[in-house]
C-alpha cells in the first residue's frame, strides 16, 4: 500500500472526526465517550498548531485520509515542556498494513526536530493490542500500567504508559 504522510489540513478534519468517533463509541482503545465533532477536531489542531507540535495524516493512494497521529504537551507545567504525548488512530481498514509504523514513525521524526525529547504514549489496556504493539515496533517501553482507572462499555479499563527516547 503506497501512504502519503502529511500535516492535517482542514479539509482533513472530517475525515479524523469518522476514524476517531470509531474508536469513541465502537472500543475501548479510548477513555472518550463522546465523538468529537469537526469543530472540536479544528480546535484541538489549532491548540496543537499554536504550541508548535505536528498534527500528520496518512492518506492513501486515493487521496482517502485513513489515519491521524500528533504530539502535544504531557503535563501543562513548565518543566515538562519537552515532553509530549503521542496519539495515533487508523481507520479499521489501514490497520496491519504499515500505515501506522510509516505515520508513527513520522510524527516522532517531526517531534524531535521541533525540540521534544521524550513521548509518552498512554494505551489502553483493553482493546488496544495492535497499538500497543506498534508502540513497542518502533521503540517505545513500557513504563507503567495503571490498573482499573476508567470504565467504558460496561468494562473496567486500566492503561499502560510507554516512553521513547527522542534524544540522540
Amino acid at each position: 500500500m503506497t501512504v502519503l504522510v502529511r500535516p492535517l489540513v482542514a479539509a482533513d478534519l472530517a475525515d479524523v472526526a469518522r476514524i476517531y468517533a470509531h474508536y469513541v463509541t465502537d472500543s475501548t482503545a479510548t477513555f472518550e465517550t463522546v465523538p468529537m465533532t469537526e469543530e472540536d477536531w479544528a480546535l484541538k489542531a489549532a491548540d496543537i498548531d499554536r504550541r508548535g507540535w505536528p498534527f500528520l495524516v496518512a492518506q492513501d493512494e486515493d487521496g482517502t485520509v485513513i489515519g491521524f497521529a500528533y504530539v502535544t504537551f504531557w503535563r501543562a507545567r513548565p518543566a515538562y515542556d519537552l515532553t509530549v504525548e503521542e496519539t495515533i488512530y487508523l481507520d479499521a481498514a489501514a490497520t496491519g498494513r504499515g500505515v501506522g509504523t510509516a505515520l508513527m514513525t513520522q510524527v516522532l521524526d517531526e517531534a524531535r526536530r521541533r525540540g521534544a525529547r521524550q513521548a509518552i504514549a498512554v494505551v489502553s489496556d483493553h482493546g488496544a493490542e495492535g497499538s500497543l504493539a506498534l508502540h513497542r515496533k518502533v521503540g517505545f517501553q513500557e513504563v507503567g500500567h495503571l490498573r482499573a482507572i476508567g470504565e467504558k462499555l460496561g468494562q473496567r479499563l486500566g492503561t499502560h504508559l510507554l516512553q521513547i527516547s527522542l534524544e540522540d
